[in-house]
């Protein structure tokens, strides 16, 4: 074809691909993106602390039960408690309680906040209780 002219799509002269932005757009998308990134450090901090908080309260939980069954199985109570603080995070409180027929076992423990940006948090008390019935001997 004689005298045919061709147009390549994107070309600067206002093809599909030609962008209108100005100069004073670019790189707007760095700062917002600099603007949001500590809001994301800060929340997945947050969601952290909170899985640990949910660690700790399974570990407590975990840790009274199984203090409450070496109780009822008639093991020393020292023994028992020393087992419920290996399981048990590190200064948990555990209290036996004897009522007879049943044991009753308590463990709390205590997880600081975060610190950084969640300074400002208090420390979260975090408790579980179990009890098991006695074995006969």
């Amino acid at each position: 074809m004689r005298g045919a002219t061709t147009k390549h799509v994107g070309e600067a002269s206002g093809g599909l691909l030609a962008s209108p932005t100005s100069a004073s757009e670019r790189g707007a998308v760095t700062a917002e993106t600099m603007l949001v990134l500590p809001v994301l450090v800060a929340v997945t901090m947050g969601m952290v602390w909170l899985v640990a908080l949910g660690v700790t309260q399974v570990r407590v939980v975990d840790s009274a039960r199984e203090v409450a069954r070496a109780v009822a199985r008639d093991e020393p109570r020292a023994r028992a408690v020393d087992l419920g603080a290996r399981i048990a995070p590190h200064g948990s409180r555990i209290s036996v309680t004897d009522q007879g027929a049943t044991v009753r076992v308590r463990i709390e423990s205590e997880v600081s906040g975060p610190g950084g940006l969640f300074s400002f948090l208090p420390a979260v008390q975090v408790d579980a209780e179990a009890s098991a019935a006695k074995e006969a001997p």
